[in-house]
């Protein structure tokens, strides 16, 4: 897992609440276990119209957010089903970060896992970062994970809010496995010491 520690990009405007996990992923895409390419069906049935073409309304599809790397979302962002799909292929087209009032819980545990940091804040500054980020290519906002403050276009610094072990874990590009691995010496010496003490096993 890539550590995530600073992140300057453009914004996307996602205004729309409940948006849950078969928005974000519909299920004719979760055959697959691997992460690449699950991109391409990232809000499938919003950014594609019934003949296949793409629709030209949908955020992602517009020229200045087609390299977004932030949304800014209503509330209750990736409600639905626990698929870990839904942080994939958020990651697989760019994102790596998302602002909103609250979350699914499941979705939001899946996302730190997986290296994507959301930012829960009050509705007041979420208002503001999303008229930020209806000014198209200009809409850059840093996030610094750090320092846990978000810089608006104007300069402006928003604090937020993330568990400490969390952060150190995305600082650090910790996923559950990195964790564990983190501990192998004492693994390792505990395996041979077992097996001294224990050869039939």
């Amino acid at each position: 897992m890539q550590p995530f520690k600073h992140l300057t990009g453009v914004a996307a405007p996602l205004p729309m609440v409940n948006v849950d996990t078969d928005m974000i992923i519909p299920k004719q895409f979760l055959k697959t276990i691997k992460r690449e390419g699950l991109g391409e069906g990232l809000f499938f049935e919003m950014k594609t119209k019934a003949d296949g073409s793409q629709n030209p309304d949908f955020v992602l599809n517009k020229p200045a957010y087609q390299k977004a790397q932030i949304i800014v979302a209503g509330d209750n962002f990736g409600c639905g089903s626990s698929r870990e799909h839904a942080p994939w292929a958020l990651m697989d087209f760019g994102i790596k970060c998302v602002i909103a009032p609250s979350f699914g819980d499941i979705f939001f545990n899946n996302s730190f896992k997986n290296g994507m940091l959301p930012i829960r804040l009050p509705q007041e500054q979420i208002d503001k970062l999303m008229d930020d980020a209806k000014n198209g290519a200009n809409a850059v906002i840093t996030i610094d994970l750090e320092s846990q403050e978000i810089q608006r276009p104007d300069g402006e610094k928003i604090h937020f809010d993330v568990d400490p072990f969390r952060k150190q874990c995305l600082l650090n590009g910790w996923d559950d496995i990195g964790l564990t691995m983190r501990h192998e010496k004492k693994i390792t010496d505990y395996e041979a010491q077992h097996k001294q003490n224990q050869p039939w096993i």
